[in-house]
């Protein structure tokens, strides 16, 4: 690829709005996690969704061995969770915010607009990351759709229940 190609694919991909989302798993007893919005739903038939993990991740060996994960929807307002998750920085991520974990140990953010949780049915390495297919197992979904959109390299708040545009906010 040109470096023209890829400065405006760069270009191009600020443009389009995401959710974001916690991807969460556990290797034993230890929890892994990220922030992410290369997330979407992909079947109903079965129930599925596609995660784009980046192979350097501290995230992509656990959730690949461990062959389970949680997609957790974060609310407008969680902004500092998307933050901690995000960092490249080494510290105890799941000290923040309230977690549980399912009865397979995945954990799970109790106060997410939306917790979605998989097990992986198949993987596809392209470039520097893994598609991960995620077959739904379970979902848990709380209040109103107030989604937190990352948009041109800053969050936003999606205004849900028929509004359709965004707000920026400081993140």
């Amino acid at each position: 690829m040109t470096d023209t190609v890829g400065s405006e694919f760069r270009r191009a991909m600020r443009t389009l709005a995401s959710a974001v989302s916690i991807i969460s798993t556990a290797r034993g007893n230890k929890p892994f996690g990220m922030t992410a919005t290369a997330v979407t739903s992909m079947s109903m038939e079965p129930p599925s969704l596609l995660v784009c993990i980046n192979q350097s991740a501290g995230l992509h060996g656990p959730l690949l061995e461990s062959r389970r994960f949680c997609v957790n929807i974060l609310h407008g307002h969680q902004t500092d969770l998307a933050n901690v998750f995000g960092s490249k920085q080494e510290k105890d991520r799941f000290a923040f915010g309230e977690w549980a974990t399912d009865a397979h140990g995945v954990p799970y953010l109790v106060q997410a607009q939306a917790n979605v949780i998989c097990d992986v049915d198949d993987t596809h390495a392209y470039g520097t990351h893994t598609i991960v297919i995620g077959k739904v197992r379970r979902v848990h979904v709380r209040g109103s759709v107030n989604p937190l959109i990352y948009q041109d390299g800053r969050y936003t708040i999606g205004l849900g229940d028929g509004v359709d545009w965004v707000i920026p906010i400081a993140g």
